[in-house]
């Protein structure tokens, strides 16, 4: 039997942060996509395990698309969010000596940031340290006012959403098994469906390595580098008003254990950094957990461990062995191999920054092959979940007036509503799996870690669209947490 493929104009393989912005930059010209995505939301991978950080760009190498890119998309990530409604604060960073000798590393660094175009740099002493950080240990730091943070999750699927609304269509649940070429056009099966397309984006992230070697590419090869976080607790919030890093070590993989405020209120610590030899192993580990609270507790001692409230890990896509350490330049570009295959490797931080300049990069390069047409129903806007307890006592009386379910709260620690449950649950991209709910909503997010809502979460599932409990996952593809009912006096669906 033949088979049936779905015909597009450019295929995204991948749905994390990069390859929902470029199919969203995409959205903006006459031109028909599909995203691929292999599990059962946008991001689940290294774009929403991240710390969220808009950084400034002052850590990467002069010259390089790491450092141009980081910058640009510094600039302009506060304006992105203001378009499509997601959190961001311009909250600073402070970069901290302990030791006499780091200090010319933290000239360095301001001497690197200048190069690279980042403004408003300054070192600071003792003095000024403890004005801005009261409780944290130093000796001299950084500051980088032009520092901020997002939420990397929200962001993500803000990106995508708005990509959607605008005419890209979103396949979740479809990993790629072959790439084939032939007659001008790409043949690509999934584990769901068969698709072809004109031109191949490969922005898989973790698996770039792979999409490129299927497609006849470049035989790149990338190594995953695990870095694990500790979360805190909101009453922990007032500890820091900055991000606080250390003075970053020569030939490492990352920029060290740091102490991050969230636009949610809780506080990060970490990343570490280890290379593993699996790119599906985000795990939390007990030797690295004591590390994080030892490494953050030089710089922040009020750190107390009662305050973690849980731990997560996530994984960068590093081009660069553990023998090399350190970092080598984004790569964005045709194929040399194969003609309309465009290869985006080893996009790791700070990729979440440059996100929306990647994509016009990636724009950029078929604009030049194809010269696109503008899409005039394209908009830029896109309204996400309104948070019911940000808003004022009036707001949330005419709300609850409006839909009685703003009245009734279904999280406790979070206070968030049935209606946000809900909003989330009847998401655009269709994701009902409990994560999705999570990242989306807030819900599970608290100190109960969803003690408390998510029995509450699973019976909405189950009434209002008619889920059975069984079908109902953790994250997508086997991740069932329940068998049935036990009581024999519920009747099953």
């Amino acid at each position: 039997m033949e088979k049936e493929y779905n015909h597009y104009d450019v295929i995204i393989i991948g749905g994390g942060v990069i390859g929902s912005a470029i199919a969203r930059e995409l959205s903006r010209y006459q031109v028909k996509v599909a995203v691929l995505e292999k599990e059962a939301d946008v991001g689940w991978e290294t774009s929403c395990r991240n710390s969220g950080v808009s950084h400034a760009g002052f850590n990467n190498k002069p010259g390089t698309l790491m450092a141009h890119l980081c910058v640009e998309g510094n600039r302009s990530q506060s304006q992105l969010c203001r378009e499509l409604d997601v959190p961001y604060k311009k909250t600073g960073k402070l970069v901290v000596a302990q030791r006499a000798m780091e200090i010319p590393e933290l000239y360095k660094l301001k001497e690197q940031g200048r190069q690279n175009g980042v403004k408003d740099l300054k070192i600071i002493g003792t003095s000024e340290l403890k004005e801005m950080e009261p409780n944290v240990q130093g000796i001299a730091a950084m500051h980088s006012p032009n520092t901020g943070i997002t939420s990397p999750y929200l962001l993500t699927i803000a990106l995508a959403e708005n990509a959607l609304q605008n005419g890209v269509r979103f396949f979740l649940n479809n990993e790629v098994t072959s790439i084939k070429k032939g007659h001008g056009r790409f043949y690509l099966a999934t584990d769901q469906k068969c698709f072809s397309a004109t031109y191949v984006i490969n922005s898989a992230g973790l698996y770039s390595d792979r999409i490129s070697r299927l497609a006849g590419g470049e035989r790149y090869r990338i190594y995953p580098c695990r870095g694990e976080y500790f979360i805190l607790d909101k009453n922990a919030s007032q500890l820091v008003n900055h991000l606080v890093y250390p003075v970053p070590q020569a030939g490492s993989g990352g920029l060290g254990v740091h102490i991050t405020p969230t636009v949610d209120g809780n506080i990060l610590l970490g990343p570490s950094n280890e290379y593993i030899k699996k790119k599906n192993h985000p795990a939390s580990t007990a030797k690295v957990m004591k590390k994080l609270i030892s490494e953050s507790r030089d710089f922040l001692p009020l750190i107390s461990s009662r305050d973690v409230i849980r731990s997560y890990a996530g994984i960068r896509s590093k081009q660069a062995p553990s023998s090399e350490g350190g970092y080598r330049d984004f790569v964005i570009e045709e194929s040399s191999h194969v003609n309309h295959l465009i290869n985006l490797i080893g996009i790791e931080s700070p990729g979440l920054t440059a996100a929306q300049p990647i994509a016009k990069r990636v724009v950029a390069i078929l604009n030049k092959k194809e010269k696109l047409k503008d899409n005039p129903a394209f908009t830029p806007l896109r309204k996400g979940i309104l948070r019911f307890e940000e808003q004022d006592s009036a707001t949330k009386k005419a709300l609850i007036e409006q839909d009685p379910n703003y009245g009734e709260i279904i999280c406790r620690c979070e206070k968030v509503t049935k209606k946000e449950i809900l909003q989330a649950i009847n998401n655009p991209l269709g994701a009902k799996d409990l994560i999705s709910i999570k990242y989306r909503s807030r819900a599970m997010m608290g100190r109960c870690q969803g003690g408390y809502c998510l029995t509450r979460i699973i019976e909405l599932l189950r009434e209002k669209y008619e889920m059975l409990p069984q079908e109902i996952t953790l994250k997508g593809r086997q991740s069932y947490l329940l068998t049935g009912y036990r009581s024999e006096g519920i009747k099953q669906s």
